[in-house]
């Protein structure tokens, strides 16, 4: 153990890291688009029809 130590510092230098790369964001595509509007719609529906729910109690 004793020996890993130093040899793990070593080979965790900085020195030694290659440099972050950001990724790039991909745009969407247009059946992604289509597909988060319909979720959305959703989405509200299922939220109006438990206020509709809720209300009559």
């Amino acid at each position: 153990m004793r020996l890993l130590t130093p040899l793990m510092l070593l080979l965790a230098s900085p020195a030694i890291a290659e440099s972050f790369d950001r990724p790039i964001p991909q745009a969407q595509s247009a059946t992604a688009e289509i597909w988060f509007a319909v979720a959305s719609l959703a989405l509200v529906a299922a939220l109006f029809l438990v206020h509709r729910l809720v209300m009559r109690k």
